[in-house]
């Protein structure tokens, strides 16, 4: 693990001399605006090194919770017609579809109200606590799903069953992915949080293979109807050994710095406001950061729906190919993301994390109608084609969003914030995807209509970006800077007494 949580290239501290004329602008102006704060240049302890394990075990721990949360979702993903015959017997093909897509949704309705509840929690608590109670939750949510009777046993009990299982997950993950978002960016140095922060979304993507990779298996090796039977059931019991896991690794971490240094300064301030009072005061001096996240979120999770959520269904029940088909072209299309998550993670970090978000929103809207129509077409290489370039678009979003997000917010209301704006916007516009694009293409009879929802959301997004503050390198609000080493620590003050100098040479010719 410590080779694969190093990008391969080297780290501008650690090359030579400090030169203050070769840091991002936006660096520049954070460490000016700190130093100014400080009245002086940086002394050790303004300067956090994070230690190699501890880093290692943050991110390994906050990703199989990712991991595990998008098992799941892939699971129910590619058997979204085997639990709507299941669940849902006596309606007809189209109805069970939508059923099953609609309980899937509800689970969303429920994720504001799990951030609302653990985001709070997450800042006055501590990250590691909640993360490890939202693990428990999604774990035996999961698990639960596995064990409910059909409708054919129990009859009406088992969609409510369902639904029962699917709200005890969606109120779970309310506080997840913040939460991990939240946890890895604050353990993670600055000049790497990119690349760091995107093996999140590298374990999302990996449980989502993982999960289709297993569905896809048992439909090769099972029958129709050994699946509708008890098949379906094997990936969700999986669920239990998972989460015990995973619950293991996030009961060994340690604190992030930030949060530590937080409780420190504000031991009787903003650590022990109420929830209302906290979410009052995000909404009244955070709303500008709320809505860019907001935007960004529509964008990554209305694309990442759309190709995990909907694309396998809308290829059996739409254009008619087999589920053994269209399960492949999708997994395949989560391997190459998993190849390129944290090459754009890394790259975000050089290049910054705007200019990805733009070139792939901008790209988004060129580039939808034509991906569909050649998932429409026959053979294997068109269709494969048009899958591929759409996972290359949700990879350059996915890859930046974990050091994105939670740099728009101060620390000590990072985790509530992130549970509003996140959870708010997935549970608007993501996890309705399927749903509504079903709904549209069984309404207008057109099957182009996911394209102009994708390209509706690039729009979106791509305007979003005018207002995102690049975060790429700086420090995270109200956060000591963070290094990985000593040597990276000496390097950072040396530049800090080289842009006092230069600020105080300035201020005295003035």
């Amino acid at each position: 693990m410590a080779d694969l949580l190093t990008d391969g290239q080297p780290d501008p501290a650690r090359s030579g001399p400090s030169d203050i004329a070769a840091l991002p602008e936006q660096v520049r102006q954070d460490l000016t605006r700190r130093l100014r704060r400080n009245k002086r240049p940086f002394r050790d302890d303004d300067v956090q090194v994070v230690e190699a394990p501890l880093l290692r075990r943050a991110v390994s721990a906050s990703a199989l919770g990712n991991c595990m949360e998008w098992f799941d979702f892939g699971v129910y993903s590619y058997l979204a017609a085997t639990i709507g015959k299941v669940f849902f017997p006596g309606a007809s093909p189209a109805a069970q579809l939508i059923s099953s897509f609609a309980t899937f949704a509800a689970a969303f309705v429920v994720r504001p109200l799990g951030g609302l509840v653990f985001g709070p929690l997450g800042d006055r608590l501590g990250r590691q606590k909640v993360l490890a109670t939202t693990m428990i939750m999604m774990a035996v949510g999961t698990f639960a799903i596995g064990l409910i009777p059909s409708y054919a046993t129990i009859g009406i009990a088992a969609p409510i069953l369902l639904l029962l299982a699917r709200m005890v997950q969606g109120f779970s993950t309310g506080g997840e992915y913040g939460g991990a978002t939240t946890f890895v960016a604050e353990y993670s140095p600055d000049r790497r949080r990119g690349f760091l922060s995107s093996w999140l979304d590298f374990g999302t993507f990996v449980g989502y293979a993982l999960g289709s990779a297993l569905v896809t298996t048992l439909n090769l090796a099972l029958s129709d109807a050994q699946m509708l039977s008890w098949g379906w059931r094997i990936p969700f019991l999986i669920a239990g050994p998972l989460g015990a896991i995973g619950l293991y690794m996030r009961l060994k971490l340690e604190e992030s710095p930030a949060f530590q240094q937080q409780l420190d300064e504000h031991e009787a301030g903003l650590a022990k406001e109420s929830a209302g009072t906290e979410f009052k005061t995000i909404v009244k001096d955070h709303w500008r950061g709320l809505l860019v996240c907001m935007g960004l979120v529509l964008l990554y999770n209305v694309t990442n729906y759309m190709v995990t959520g909907f694309l396998p269904t809308y290829q059996t029940e739409t254009l008619g190919r087999s589920s053994s088909s269209a399960d492949v072209l999708v997994l395949v299309g989560m391997v190459w993301i998993v190849l390129l998550i944290t090459f754009l993670g890394s790259l975000s970090d050089h290049v910054g994390r705007r200019p990805l978000y733009g070139f792939a929103a901008a790209g988004m809207i060129v580039l939808a109608i034509p991906s569909f129509l050649l998932i429409k077409m026959d053979g294997t290489w068109p269709p494969l084609l048009g899958v591929l370039i759409l996972s290359t678009l949700l990879a350059c979003f996915a890859a930046p969003s974990a050091a994105t997000l939670p740099a728009l917010f101060p620390t000590a209301v990072r985790y509530a914030a992130m549970g509003i704006g996140f959870n708010f916007a997935v549970a608007a516009f993501g996890g309705t995807t399927p749903l509504v694009t079903e709904a549209l293409v069984s309404i207008t009879g057109n099957d182009m209509m996911p394209a102009f929802y994708l390209m509706a959301a690039g729009a979106i997004g791509l305007f979003t970006v005018r207002f995102l503050p690049e975060s790429a390198q700086v420090s995270l609000h109200g956060s000591q800077p963070m290094v990985g080493s000593k040597k990276e620590r000496r390097e950072l003050i040396v530049t800090s007494q080289e842009l006092f100098r230069v600020g105080r040479e300035s201020s005295d010719r003035r």
